[in-house]
């Protein structure tokens, strides 16, 4: 039996980007054992991947003790992995990998190449999974990268299932997820459109969607962006999924979904449901799977709040 690891530095989004890499490397090794190292922050993305065997927390960004470093160390040798993939380009990640005594050890080619055992080109120009799953190379593995899926518990689609009847949207609904990670906006990355020009947007298109209710998504983060909104449109239904199961499921039954950059729109893109989505600076092309697909609209702007109301009105009515 093969035993993979592999270390997934970033947010739930980047999870969801490798989702597909893990898939193909299951289909590659079907009685193999793939774990992964994560930041705390993501380890929940796990709960809708059906190729994982477990899920190690270690959290790259903090200023780690030796004691730390070697806890984790302990466990992955203690595990007697055959391969490691990471998608870090920092030295101290090639370190780590080095460290481990992983026999066969894969990254993208750059600073200290000379720790890893196989290394495969960084193409950046192309859609975030797609450059992930060409890690699988350094395994010989060179099969196409498939879409994302997720793998969704009965039990979440239950608990969407039945939220919807409580809230009377059985018939259909908008979806809203606003809201982006504290840690991005610690570090000036704006991915939240201001709610003042959401309300906008939302009293503009109610009365021309035929009824189908809107409802605002609150994440655990996300109660001083929900409640501008609520304040301005109170008869707006709030729904808050207590994980990313119980949210996709939600996803996944809406008619639409209005988002910016961010790992609801990812999640969209695996379930299917139609969306516009909005950009600020960062290339759609390299987090959406295609600009020319019917179901996915996307807005983007130079900043993210510098996008006009009626751009977005005019696609979502469009």
């Amino acid at each position: 039996m093969k035993r993979f690891l592999a270390l997934v530095p970033g947010g739930v989004g980047d999870q969801l980007l490798f989702f597909p890499t893990l898939t193909t490397l299951k289909l590659s090794f079907p009685d193999a054992v793939i774990d992964v190292v994560v930041e705390p922050r993501s380890a929940g993305a796990y709960r809708v991947c059906g190729a994982v065997s477990s899920v190690l927390k270690f959290d790259f960004k903090a200023q780690n003790s030796l004691a730390d470093i070697g806890n984790l160390l302990g466990t992955i040798r203690d595990r007697n992995y055959d391969a490691v993939i990471s998608l870090g380009t920092r030295f101290a990640v090639r370190f780590l990998l080095w460290l481990t005594g992983i026999p066969v050890r894969v990254g993208y080619r750059g600073q200290g190449n000379w720790l890893l055992t196989n290394t495969v080109p960084l193409n950046q120009e192309q859609y975030a999974s797609r450059m992930y799953h060409d890690l699988l190379q350094g395994l010989g593995i060179n099969a196409d990268c498939p879409p994302i899926k997720l793998n969704l518990p009965k039990s979440d689609l239950e608990w969407a299932s039945h939220t919807q009847k409580q809230l009377n949207l059985t018939n259909g609904y908008i979806l809203l997820h606003g809201g982006s990670s504290s840690l991005a906006v610690s570090k000036g990355i704006n991915k939240i459109y201001p709610p003042e020009k959401w309300v906008e947007v939302l009293r503009t298109i109610q009365p021309k969607v035929g009824g189908i209710p809107i409802v605002l998504v609150q994440g655990p983060e996300d109660k001083e962006f929900v409640g501008a909104i609520a304040k301005k449109l109170p008869q707006l239904p709030i729904i808050s999924p207590p994980d990313i199961g119980k949210l996709s499921a939600l996803i996944a039954g809406a008619n639409l979904l209005l988002c910016t950059d961010s790992a609801p729109m990812h999640i969209g893109v695996a379930v299917g449901t139609a969306m516009v989505a909005l950009f600020g600076p960062t290339d759609p092309a390299k987090l959406l799977p295609s600009l020319s697909d019917p179901r996915i609209r996307f807005v983007k702007g130079e900043t993210i709040d510098a996008i006009p109301p009626s751009e977005v009105i005019d696609k979502i009515l469009g």
